[in-house]
This record gives structure tokens, sequence and C-alpha cells, in this order.
């Protein structure tokens, strides 16, 4: 099981995340979320992970510009396209910075799982979210759980991860329903909005086996 811990922030975080056994380090470069690294802080906690351990930028609705900034200094593995890109846009940022990219896609009910398929021929990844409430200020680390069942045993052409309002309590629920092989967590390992708590992180990659 890959386990993605996201939303990092501190080296202690991270070097916990790293020594409990998650694949994927996730950095939020968006300045509304609790959870926002700036560029500087982003490199220095990017160089302290070994490698093996895929390190990924989650930004949402970055021009060419801020994409620049982030990847000119950054040491990435991936990119993570967390907004309103169209499958035109992720085909242009795979394309201009050459690296993998996962892009995420919110799920409410059975009429979201369409989009699923069109980002799936341009994607390296799909992570397969929670679609956030209306008017909410993040597009993810929102908490919130969608129906598992809609996704039972799917499959795409590319490697997919589930996220949205996995805990420690419910992550191998929603593993045995969805089939999943990789899941991604932030909020569900915080004892306060943008704090890492080093005792749920083990216990989630425990959990999540």
């Amino acid at each position: 099981m890959n386990v993605k811990i996201c939303g990092l922030t501190t080296a202690q975080s991270v070097g916990l995340a790293v020594d409990a056994g998650a694949r994927y380090l996730g950095f939020v470069f968006f300045e509304k979320s609790p959870r926002f690294v700036n560029v500087a802080n982003a490199t220095t906690l990017c160089q302290m992970i070994p490698a093996g351990v895929v390190k990924v930028a989650l930004t949402v609705n970055a021009s060419d510009a801020e994409l620049d900034a982030i990847i000119e200094k950054v040491p990435l593995d991936t990119l993570q396209l967390h907004g309103q890109e169209s499958p035109t846009r992720v085909a242009e940022v795979r394309a201009r910075y050459g690296l993998p990219v996962m892009k995420a896609v919110g799920v409410a009910d059975a009429d979201d799982l369409m989009m699923l398929d069109d980002y799936a021929v341009v994607a390296d990844q799909i992570l397969v979210d929670a679609k956030p409430p209306q008017n909410a200020i993040l597009p993810g680390g929102n908490g919130l759980a969608f129906d598992w069942r809609l996704i039972a045993n799917r499959s795409w052409p590319v490697p997919w991860m589930l996220a949205g309002g996995l805990t420690v309590d419910n992550v191998a629920e929603a593993i045995r329903l969805t089939g999943a092989t990789q899941v991604d967590v932030s909020s569900g390992v915080e004892s306060a909005p943008g704090v890492k708590d080093p005792d749920l992180i083990k216990a989630f990659i425990a959990a999540a086996g």
C-alpha cells in the first residue's frame, strides 16, 4: 500500500512521515491553505527527503509563471494539479515541465465519474478526492469523504490514489470497498488545521497496511 502524507510544513513531520514508511510526501503551494509552504521552505524540506520517496507539489490553478518559480528551486518528482485545470491544461503542464502530473478530481455522485475517465487519458495518475462543498475556500483537505462504493473496483489506464476524509479509523474500510492500492491523507493526521500529529501519521500508515 502506497501512502501519501500531504500538507507537510515542518522538518519534524517530514522526518516522521519518511520513517513511518510514507511513499509520497505532499507540499501545498496554495496560500489560502493552513498547510501552505513557500518556495524557500519547501526547498529546504525536500532536500531532506531520501531517494525513493516521491516529492509532490500541490498547486491550484497555477499559472506557468507560478509553476516556473516552484520548479526552478524545489527538487520535485511530481506535480499535483488540484484546481479546475482542464484536460488540455493538464497535458500542457505535463509537456512543459517533463514531470509526472497527478490530477485531483472531486467526486460527489455518479455524474462525476466521467471526469475521471477524461483526466486518465492525459495525466500520469489521478487522485480521486471528495468534491469540496460549494463556496469552500479549499479544493481539498476539508476532511470530507464521498461514497466509496461509487468507485468500487474501478480501474483506469493510469494509477490512481484515493483521498477525501480518510482517517486511522476508516482507511482500512475505504481500501476494502474501493480496491485502492494508494491512499492520500492530510487533515486526517492532524491535531489542528495544518498541524501534523506524529502518532496519527504512524497509526494511519499502519492501518493502511
